[in-house]
């Protein structure tokens, strides 16, 4: 295989035997440096970890990589497990930290690890993951790290050589291999420079069908469209409807894929499929959060046999799934981040923008930017499109969960871990004794309320270091032997309230059972007592408050009733309830392998796991069927 300048000069660090960041535009081959690793590591018989941020992309490397090594690859997520002793083992990056620290000697057979999209670190939620995967790095595995273009790359290998005492060589691509040409949509005309936005004075609003007839003109389908709601991806659709993208025979063709996909994922009766069918043979689709991942799954492999010529999508199609089209169109440059819309990151926009332009088949790839002059101003276009991508910053917050393994491990020696996080390493002085004041906080919180007992972990700490993230609530109700005493039902119920994050706005179902009222109020109690503990000791963000807004749906589909009734017991879109289910099942497994967890509790989850992981929501039979 010929490589690429970034992808030989990144080849020949590894057969030199160091570890490497690579940061280069989306669509640019930064996989081929990983499937190099993965090659190399089966001809020699060695291990690789290869982690990913979301679940879905997890799926599609897994897909993907299957297809080249087959019985060699295995995944390993919350809800997955297949082939979990392959060599190349994917996996979620929650996943490899909670090796590290559970069961260090597991990863004893891999030599290296592959951080997929490894700027994640500086995501608010979930960075901390990717901080402390890197701090307890085991010595004897190098590090591939694969990002988007973040421009303090080089301070970012420092800090890791600088905890890892090894070299970490970094290798930059600015250049694209496919070219991007930016266009705008402003006052319902399309121009090709920025300049010529201001002359646009008119305030007619920008149409649709416009925009569409003008990239058939020009050729630049298919296209992807991003839209940041799923809501208006499903309307704008919707509005496409009369137009027909496909010939006789294309619509023939796509017509028996899609019923063959259908019929292979059991959706034939799925209302959302039946929804979606006069869309496809018109060679329109949607795709989003909210939707089936069997049906997502269906409308990717449309997607990549290229009879879909228009795809309107949220932006989570734009995260390392390889999805190339001819043009990429933006619906606008806002978005909800976390707590509050503000204007597209220079970073997020080229992580969706990179989707335009098919390597081998464009020579340029087409970016479409829909601008509304009452809310966005020219100089924010500017800004967005053509800044200096954001650094990446840390995000570090420690879970209880993590404090407690790193207690068990090493005492008070536990602050020497602070100073190895790229928090510190980015941080003033101030910062730096306010992050240590909160882990000094969290610690005493742990040691005061019963976690920690004569420099040991107590049966609850015990119990509290197998769930990161939700480890208070359930902590607290294994104590006071509550858990123990709950069936199936009950089991079911917790676990989808620990994991619910209701939308603004979003209101409690009424006439829930009495168990579950009952469920609420003790779960409520218990969070009112926390929270005021973490109030009392300053520690902030406050511990998630369980939410019982899927407790019918969850008592229904407990019962073996089918997913479309159980659907009707909630306003959550149905992929939400699936995704909340498999989280669910997720935090049932971590309460099972528990060490302090009694074997009743152990066959009473055992069950659970069993009745609600079936039929849609058993992500292990989507793989094993896709």
């Amino acid at each position: 295989m010929i490589y690429d300048r970034f992808q030989q000069e990144a080849i020949d660090h590894i057969d030199n035997g160091h570890s490497v960041i690579v940061s280069a535009p989306t669509g640019a081959g930064k996989t081929a440096i990983a499937e190099y690793i993965i090659e190399g590591a089966i001809r020699k018989n060695l291990g690789v970890i290869y982690t990913a941020p979301i679940k879905a992309l997890s799926n599609q490397k897994f897909r993907d990589f299957k297809g080249q090594f087959q019985d060699n690859i295995g995944i390993l997520t919350g809800d997955v497990s297949i082939n979990p002793q392959a060599p190349i083992l994917i996996m979620t990056t929650e996943i490899f930290r909670n090796k590290i620290l559970d069961e260090p000697e597991s990863l004893n057979k891999y030599s290296w690890i592959i951080f997929d999209e490894i700027h994640y670190i500086d995501n608010p939620e979930r960075g901390t993951v990717w901080e402390e995967s890197l701090i307890f790095l085991p010595k004897h595995m190098n590090l591939l790290g694969l990002s988007a273009t973040i421009p303090n790359i080089e301070q970012f290998a420092r800090w890791i050589e600088s905890i890892h005492n090894k070299t970490v060589k970094v290798v930059i691509e600015k250049e694209r291999p496919v070219p991007l040409h930016f266009a705008f949509q402003c006052a319902d005309v399309v121009v090709d420079k920025l300049e010529q936005l201001k002359r646009l004075r008119s305030s007619k609003p920008n149409r649709l069908h416009s925009l569409i007839t003008y990239l058939q003109a020009k050729e630049g389908l298919p296209a992807i469209y991003f839209v940041f709601s799923r809501k208006r991806a499903e309307e704008l659709a919707q509005d496409l409807y009369g137009f027909k993208f496909l010939n006789p025979e294309e619509t023939k063709e796509i017509t028996e894929k899609y019923e063959a996909l259908v019929a292979r994922f059991n959706l034939k009766h799925e209302q959302s499929a039946q929804l979606m069918f006069p869309l496809i043979q018109r060679g329109i689709a949607y795709h989003h959060a909210g939707m089936l991942p069997t049906l997502k799954e269906v409308i990717e492999q449309l997607f990549t046999s290229r009879l879909l010529k228009v795809i309107f999508t949220t932006e989570t199609f734009a995260l390392g799934i390889n999805m190339p089209s001819r043009s990429v169109m933006f619906d606008g440059l806002r978005k909800f981040y976390g707590t509050y819309v503000r204007n597209l990151k220079t970073r997020d926009f080229y992580q969706m923008a990179g989707r335009a332009g098919r390597r081998g088949i464009d020579k340029e790839g087409f970016v479409y930017t829909r601008v509304n002059p009452q809310r966005i101003n020219y100089e924010e276009v500017r800004r967005i499109i053509f800044g200096q991508p954001e650094e990446v910053r840390s995000q570090w917050n420690t879970s209880y969960a993590t404090i407690l393994n790193l207690y068990e491990k090493y005492q008070e020696d536990l602050f020497k871990v602070y100073p190895l996080s790229l928090h510190f390493y980015q941080s003033h002085k101030n910062e730096q004794k306010q992050a240590l004041k909160l882990l000094e906080a969290k610690l005493k919180m742990l040691q005061e309320n019963g976690y920690i007992y004569n420099k040991e972990l107590t049966a609850k700490g015990k119990f509290a270091k197998t769930i990161y993230g939700y480890e208070l609530v359930l902590a607290e109700l294994y104590e006071q032997n509550i858990l123990e005493q709950l069936d199936e039902f009950g089991l079911g119920v917790v676990a989808a309230s620990v994991v619910f994050e209701p939308r603004k706005n979003q209101r409690m179902p009424i006439g829930i059972s009495k168990t579950s009222q009952h469920l609420k109020r003790t779960c409520e109690q218990i969070y009112d007592q926390i929270k005021g503990k973490e109030r009392r000791y300053k520690i902030y963000p406050f511990s998630k408050l369980p939410y019982f807004h899927l407790c019918s749906s969850m008592e229904t589909w407990l019962r073996g009733t089918n997913f479309a009734k159980t659907l009707q017991m909630t306003d959550c879109d149905e992929g939400e309830v699936v995704r909340y289910f498999r989280m669910s099942v997720q935090v049932l497994r971590e309460i099972s392998q528990a060490p302090v967890a009694s074997y009743l509790l152990k066959d009473k989850i055992k069950e659970t796991i069993r009745v609600i992981n079936r039929d849609i929501v058993d992500a292990e039979k989507q793989l094993r069927e896709g």
